[in-house]
C-alpha cells in the first residue's frame, strides 16, 4: 500500500523511456527485457510457506508462555485492471484476496499441558484508482487518489483512502528517478504522511539497480534473454479479522509487518504468463491485535517471533508483454 505510487509512477517512466529511444537498438533491447517483468502484472498468483518458528508474547502486558508456529501457508492473487485510459488520466481497479492457515502449538509449564490449533482466514480488500499526469516547474507530476475496502469472509469492515504526489526528477535510458508524497485516510495509521523515492539504474552487463522506497531495495542481473535474477529486501504485511475472541464480541485486526530478504528468480514462460521464485529469510518485526476502532499503537495483544525461512512460488499473466515484444 505504502509504495502503490511509486509503482504507478515507474509503470509510466518506462513508458516514457521506450518512446524517447525507440531508434536506439539496444536500448529497445533492454526495454523488452524490463517489460517482460512489469512491476505490477494483470493478474498473480502466488503460494507462501514458512519454516516452523516460535515466538514470545503478551496479552494485556501479561506475559503468555510462549509458542510455536509449526505450518504456516498463505495463497494470495490479485488482479491490476485498467478501466478507463486517456492521455492525461487512467481509471482502474486493484482486486486482492488472500487465504492463510496457521497451526500453532503452546505448552502452559503451570499445568503441564500441551496444546495445538489450527486456524484459517481469510482477507481481501477491492480499490477504485484515479492516477493524473500534469507538469510541475518543468517536471512530469503523477497524482493518483485510491479508495479502497478490505475485509473479511464475513464483512467488508474497512474504507480507506490514499492521496499521492509523484514528481519525475530523471527518466533517460538508464536511469529513472522520483520522488514522492503519499498521505493515508486511516485511523489505524500511525504516520499517515510518508515520503518515498524510486531510482532505477541500468549498468553494463544487464545489472540493474531497483531503489523503490519504502518497499523494497533490489540488485537484478540478466540471465537469459527470458530470465533475471535479483537479490535484495522488500516489506510485505500480512492482515486479517478476528472474530469472537472476547465477551463483547468486538472485531478486531491482526497486522505484522515483515521484511523478506534473498534471492527472487523469474522466467518469462511465452504467451503472457512469467513464472517467478522467492526464497530467503523473513524477519516479523511486529505482530499485533489491535481494535477495528483504533490504532496500531493501541494493541491488546503483542508477538515477537523469531526469523524463518520462507519460500515463495507464483504466476503471473501479463497480456501487454506480448505487445510490448510485438513493436
Amino acid at each position: 500500500m505504502k509504495a502503490k505510487f511509486s509503482l504507478t509512477a515507474l509503470m509510466f517512466i518506462s513508458t516514457i523511456c521506450y518512446s524517447q529511444v525507440k531508434d536506439s537498438t539496444s536500448v529497445k533491447t533492454m526495454a523488452y527485457i524490463a517489460e517482460k517483468f512489469p512491476i505490477t502484472r494483470v493478474l498473480n498468483i502466488e503460494y507462501d510457506h514458512l519454516t516452523p518458528y516460535t515466538f514470545t508474547s503478551k496479552l494485556r502486558e501479561q506475559e503468555i508462555p510462549e509458542a510455536k508456529v509449526r505450518d504456516f501457508y498463505k495463497a494470495r492473487m490479485s488482479a491490476n485492471i485498467n478501466l478507463i485510459k486517456r492521455p492525461k488520466w487512467v481509471l482502474g481497479t486493484n482486486l486482492n484476496y488472500r487465504y492463510l492457515s496457521i497451526k500453532t502449538y503452546t505448552k502452559d509449564p503451570a499445568e503441564n499441558i500441551d496444546f495445538g490449533s489450527r486456524e484459517d482466514y481469510h482477507y481481501h480488500s477491492e480499490s477504485l484508482n484515479l492516477t493524473y499526469f500534469s507538469k510541475l516547474f518543468g517536471k512530469m507530476m503523477i497524482y493518483t487518489g485510491s479508495i479502497s475496502v478490505d475485509g473479511s469472509e464475513r464483512h467488508f469492515e474497512r474504507l480507506r483512502g490514499i492521496a499521492t504526489a509523484t514528481m519525475v526528477l530523471r527518466a533517460d535510458a538508464r536511469t529513472k528517478m522520483t520522488v514522492g508524497l503519499l498521505v493515508a485516510i486511516d485511523p489505524t495509521v500511525q504516520t499517515p504522511v510518508i515520503p518515498a523515492f524510486t531510482y532505477e539504474h541500468k549498468f553494463s552487463h544487464g545489472l540493474i539497480a531497483d531503489v523503490i522506497l519504502p518497499k523494497s531495495v533490489y540488485l537484478r542481473k540478466k540471465i537469459t534473454e527470458n530470465s533475471r535474477l535479483s537479490v535484495g529486501s522488500e516489506l510485505d504485511v500480512t492482515s486479517f479479522y478476528l472474530y469472537n475472541i472476547d465477551p463483547a464480541n468486538r472485531k478486531y485486526e491482526f497486522r505484522q509487518i515483515e521484511i523478506n530478504s534473498g534471492l527472487m528468480y523469474e522466467h518469462y514462460l511465452g504467451n503472457s504468463f512469467v513464472a517467478t521464485f522467492k526464497g530467503g529469510a523473513k524477519s516479523m518485526m511486529r505482530s499485533r491485535v489491535f481494535e477495528k476502532s483504533a490504532s496500531y499503537g493501541s494493541y491488546v495483544f503483542q508477538a515477537k517471533p523469531e526469523a524463518a525461512f520462507y519460500v515463495n512460488v507464483g504466476l503471473s499473466f501479463d497480456p501487454f508483454i506480448k505487445k510490448t515484444a510485438e513493436r
